[in-house]
């Protein structure tokens, strides 16, 4: 069994952005359906693609439920770019193990591979 850590760090404001976002999920779920230990980071810009695919009505929404069990949000980033108030609304977790952002020395050290989108 593989530990893949995916993080998002694409805003998804422009077709090319949404699709590395997407593709970022897509390869999420496709680990988490063989039985793969999986972790969604939404990073830096990533976390305005979090609060908008949390959205009911955004495009890309029933691909962001499929994995949203795997899913935290920058705790920082989130303050920095704006979205906080929609990350809570939306009732993601927050990643704040190093001065409030994800811990990669962290993930590295429980063996995740990690992949940037």
């Amino acid at each position: 069994m593989s530990k893949v850590a995916f993080v998002i760090l694409a805003s998804g404001d422009s077709p090319e952005s949404l699709g590395r976002v997407v593709n970022g999920l897509i390869g999420a779920y496709e680990m988490m359906e063989s039985g793969d230990e999986v972790k969604i980071i939404f990073d830096g810009a990533g976390t305005e693609a979090a609060a908008a695919l949390a959205a009911s009505d955004h495009k890309y929404n029933d691909v962001f439920r499929l994995v949203r069990s795997k899913v935290s949000i920058c705790n920082y980033c989130a303050g920095v770019y704006g979205v906080t108030p929609k990350i809570e609304q939306a009732d993601l977790p927050f990643a704040a193990d190093f001065k409030g952002h994800q811990s990669f020395k962290q993930l590295l050290k429980q063996q995740y591979q990690i992949i940037t989108f």
